[in-house]
């Protein structure tokens, strides 16, 4: 089996067998994908059935010198579920990386913004602008839904049931959830999807999804990307701000307001309510509250 063949298969495998998001298998894809041109950059001719531990800790070592340590333990991660594969596959007997760790990275924690700076970019949007009542709904549905920027630009007109209170959302492997959305919210969509989209000329193939470009066709990544960081631009706001940040305020002003973590991650989308424990970065003020509140003793 040659890297191109064994990579190949890994990522139908991660598509059919793990219903892995297309994104996901991406990046699991470009991890092998390293190690391949690693070994072809110097010549180093081993299949993956055959290849050391000590050929992977060389390409580790190498590749240290350029990333950053939490970028390094994705890749080891990467590399280590397509040698589990093979070991599944009956290609290999052991996994090169078993001995291998990952870089000790810590837990980051998300930046976010507070409910002045979100208002605060929201009225730097030019609503004269033919895309301006999009980008306000599309910023209001990031912030009070909690959705990924994958999620938002797949979101369609049959996922809405405003009448129920809910969104159905399609997330990270195709998994379906259910979402609430507040009737603020609620109101800027349906200005855009009732005074703005209908005069778009919309394509075919983009009929029922919600969020649209000016050409009638569905929104990309980078297309959310780019206005985000436009916008916090024009709103002066320094922190650096992406599609998720939105979705970090949402869970953080939640969880401070009282939330329940366990709501939190099934609106989140979460699998495990350790990726939703993130959130507990609260200031003690708000710890000592809680404190008071709750604790018998207090």
């Amino acid at each position: 089996m040659n890297w191109t063949q064994a990579i190949s298969d890994f990522t139908y495998f991660l598509k059919i067998e793990r219903g892995l998001a297309d994104n996901s298998i991406a990046n699991y894809k470009m991890d092998v994908e390293k190690l391949k041109n690693f070994l072809e950059n110097h010549e180093i001719k081993i299949t993956p059935e055959n290849i050391s531990e000590t050929t992977v800790q060389e390409f580790i070592y190498s590749i240290s010198q350029f990333v950053n340590a939490r970028s390094q333990a994705r890749i080891i991660s990467g590399l280590k579920s397509f040698f589990n594969y093979l070991i599944f596959e009956d290609y290999r007997k052991d996994n090169p990386l078993e001995l291998i760790d990952s870089p000790k990275i810590g837990r980051k924690l998300p930046d976010t913004l507070s409910t002045a700076d979100i208002d605060k970019l929201i009225e730097t949007i030019d609503l004269s602008h033919p895309q301006g009542e999009r980008n306000r709904a599309i910023v209001e549905t990031l912030y009070g839904c909690g959705l990924r920027v994958s999620e938002l630009i797949e979101l369609r007109i049959s996922d809405l049931f405003f009448e129920e209170g809910f969104i159905r959302v399609i997330g990270k492997g195709n998994k379906e959830r259910v979402v609430p959305v507040n009737d603020y919210t609620q109101k800027f969509i349906n200005i855009y999807k009732n005074e703005v989209r209908i005069h778009r000329d919309i394509k075919p193939e983009a009929v029922d999804v919600l969020f649209l470009n000016r050409y009638g066709r569905q929104l990309t990544r980078a297309m959310i990307f780019t206005m985000i960081k436009s916008l916090a631009k024009e709103a002066n706001l320094t922190k650096k701000i992406s599609p998720h940040t939105f979705r970090h305020s949402f869970a953080t002003h939640l969880l401070e307001n009282g939330a329940n973590l366990r709501a939190i991650q099934q609106m989140l989308g979460h699998e495990s309510i350790t990726t939703t424990e993130i959130y507990m970065h609260l200031d003690r003020t708000h710890l000592r509250s809680v404190m008071e509140k709750f604790h018998p003793r207090a």
